[in-house]
């Protein structure tokens, strides 16, 4: 387990105890503040300071061990849902360096860089030391990966490395709860509880799955159900010679579930992304009925332009019926938001599967696809 110790100012033993490699027992005394769907996160409330325990998405134990007594002032991101979400909650100014630049579709970062605001930080495999060293930053907040150690020369830093492993969560809320993680960081608390809260409302509001919360208002919507649509879903497309397919476990397997759909790949028992063939994916999914998937580039796809990169998209039914949904990442802001806030996402997958539940409303991130 990597131990970091977020802005220690106090004395105390056990706050101690947590940037030295100390036990869960020495915690035992605190109180848990209650997370309702977050699995790999736990915040436990001190006198001044709380302490969060980051369990270890790919084996036993804990990832990472923090204490915050005091907010984040000037950090740097790797992620654009983490830069997207702390200037959501207020706390923009914390931003002061990033990595992977080119990724991040927000007008407002890219103007701070050119305006020297925000330092470019380099690409988020192999970033500029040099960069980060001249911001001294308060900490460096990335999403981590299995078997990523210390990260090499970053981790000789000296600097804080906060691992970001809300992607790693299985179901869209227990991700979007990490936002009281990220809250608690910035000095933004209140704020997120008030957006998770939102978030968790709407979205429950539209789930076919999902009871409706106990006591909760009378006047709470109730979730959608019934409906004529539906059907069975595949997602994403091939690159080069494979196409990865999302798990069964992983949070848009859910939300394909919570949008009334029937998974093709529901057998495949991950939270991640498997790889497989082009011909596999397309003996499995040639006969579902809808087909939605994501891709980058400057202007929208056609159907056209899709069955020439591989002549099988035009036999797959989806694609013979005209239910086939794009989402051009580089002119929505899906990754921006839809992590914490996967309500959007959801309404958008009801309106795919359901439209006759949404028939005033018009999607956010993805399309039809057109001729």
């Amino acid at each position: 387990m990597k131990n970091f110790c977020i802005f220690l100012i106090t004395a105390a033993l056990s706050v101690l105890a947590s940037c030295k490699g100390g036990s869960t027992a020495a915690f035992s005394d605190l109180d848990t503040i209650p997370l309702r769907y977050a699995k790999l996160l736990t915040l436990l409330q001190g006198d001044g300071y709380v302490v969060a325990e980051v369990k270890n998405p790919w084996g036993d134990g804990l990832l990472a061990r923090y204490t915050i007594d005091k907010p984040l002032t000037h950090s740097v991101f790797y992620t654009s849902s983490h830069v997207s979400l702390v200037d959501e909650l207020g706390g923009y100014d914390v931003i002061k360096g990033v990595c992977d630049l080119d990724y991040m579709y927000l007008d407002k970062v890219h103007k701070d860089v050119a305006d020297g605001k925000i330092k470019d930080c380099g690409l988020s495999m192999t970033p500029d030391l040099e960069k980060i060293m001249e911001l001294n930053p308060d900490a460096i907040l990335l999403s981590p990966f299995e078997n990523s150690g210390t990260y090499g020369k970053l981790g000789k830093l000296g600097i804080p490395i906060i691992e970001c492993a809300d992607y790693m969560e299985n179901t869209a809320l227990g991700r979007a709860e990490w936002v009281k993680f990220y809250g608690l960081l910035i000095g933004k608390a209140a704020e997120a509880d008030s957006l998770f809260d939102a978030v968790e409302k709407d979205y429950k509001s539209l789930s076919l799955t999902l009871p409706r919360r106990e006591g909760t208002a009378n006047d709470e919507a109730l979730p959608l159900r019934g409906g004529d649509g539906g059907g069975l879903v595949f997602t994403e497309k091939k690159y080069g010679s494979t196409w990865y397919v999302a798990g069964n476990e992983s949070t848009i397997a859910g939300l394909i579930r919570d949008a009334g759909g029937d998974y093709v790949f529901k057998d495949v028992e991950s939270s991640g992304a498997m790889a497989y063939s082009p011909e596999v994916v397309f003996n499995r999914a040639q006969d579902a009925d809808i087909w939605m998937f994501k891709y980058n580039q400057a202007t929208d796809i056609t159907a056209q332009q899709l069955a020439k990169e591989w002549d099988a998209y035009s036999r797959m039914k989806a694609f013979r019926t005209g239910r086939v949904y794009h989402c051009n990442l580089s002119l929505v802001p899906y990754y921006e938001e839809t992590p914490f806030h996967p309500n959007l996402l959801l309404r958008d997958y009801v309106k795919i599967l359901h439209p006759e539940l949404l028939p005033d409303y018009e999607m956010r991130y993805y399309k039809p696809l057109s001729k």
